[in-house]
């Protein structure tokens, strides 16, 4: 029976993998979901997906109980492949997987979660820089057409100078991406790795609530049109990571900032000595 429910569980993951490459819409429904989505599992990505496009911070009965949050009377859970260690017959300890019932954080009961901090586009930016895989350098040199380009053999991502700052967000993320293909060590050249990270590029953007409306996926489905579903899975893996390496050096740059030592408006200043009175300060006379 485990084995049967496995089997059916990858066939749907199989087939939602299809369905996301079908057209650019399908596609931008997708990237929009692993935006929306806490960090997870290819497998998780779609098969969640395919149950409900709307689920945000999916955990099981158990983990949610871990965080102190209860599941709500009535609520039914989404087939989820839960990770899971064994033993081997060596003794050494495996990691593996099980079938099992996920909860959306919107089924539970507990304390609002915080809403997500809002960053200014120039906060992006210069976190993108502070923690950025390889070094990033202005330019003026660029050909007409390439807002900014990752170069392997000198490990530097160059950036045109003067662009707006919402697509200066939207060429570095892309060519960070780029880069951490080519940190991979798995022949990297630019062409191999285009569509994924455009693809990463979107996701990034969407996370911080830039305007992405300029992104078409259409190409994209087109040039993996005759991709398996197991390689149109590894796709998707591709874009997951490197969207996720971006946002987790950002998101760190900002708790770095965060934890500085630095003034604020509301510093208690110590209180003034009280002044002598003056008869007091006054010198008496010398007799």
């Amino acid at each position: 029976m485990k084995q049967a429910e496995r089997e059916e569980a990858w066939s749907r993951v199989n087939a939602q993998a299809e369905l996301v490459f079908r057209d650019g819409e399908s596609m931008k429904g997708f990237l929009n979901f692993m935006a929306g989505c806490t960090p997870q599992s290819t497998r998780n990505l779609l098969i969640l997906y395919e149950q409900n496009h709307e689920i945000t911070h999916p955990r099981t009965f158990d983990k949610w109980k871990e965080a102190g949050r209860s599941i709500r009377s009535g609520e039914k859970g989404y087939t989820f492949f839960a990770e899971q260690e064994y033993t081997k017959e060596d003794g050494t300890i495996g990691n593996g997987y099980t079938i099992a019932k996920a909860y959306d954080i919107s089924q539970t009961r507990g304390p609002q979660p915080l809403p997500p901090q809002k960053h200014l586009p120039e906060e992006i930016i210069a976190a993108m820089v502070e923690n950025s895989p390889v070094p990033l350098a202005i330019s003026d040199q660029l050909p007409q057409g390439v807002q900014a380009q990752y170069v392997p053999k000198q490990h530097t991502i160059f950036v045109r100078n003067g662009m707006d700052e919402t697509a200066t967000i939207c060429a570095i993320a892309r060519e960070q991406a780029h880069a951490s293909f080519d940190a991979v060590g798995s022949g990297y050249y630019r062409q191999a790795y285009a569509a994924q990270a455009y693809c990463a590029a979107y996701v990034a953007a969407q996370k911080f609530g830039l305007d992405t409306s300029v992104f078409q996926f259409d190409k994209v489905c087109h040039s993996c049109a005759q991709l398996t579903p197991e390689e149109k899975r590894g796709f998707i893996g591709d874009v997951k990571r490197a969207a996720y390496s971006i946002n987790r050096d950002i998101q760190r740059s900002f708790r770095d900032l965060e934890q500085a030592i630095q003034p604020d408006d509301f510093s208690v200043a110590a209180p003034k000595p009280a002044k002598a009175s003056k008869a007091k300060a006054e010198k008496e006379p010398e007799r």
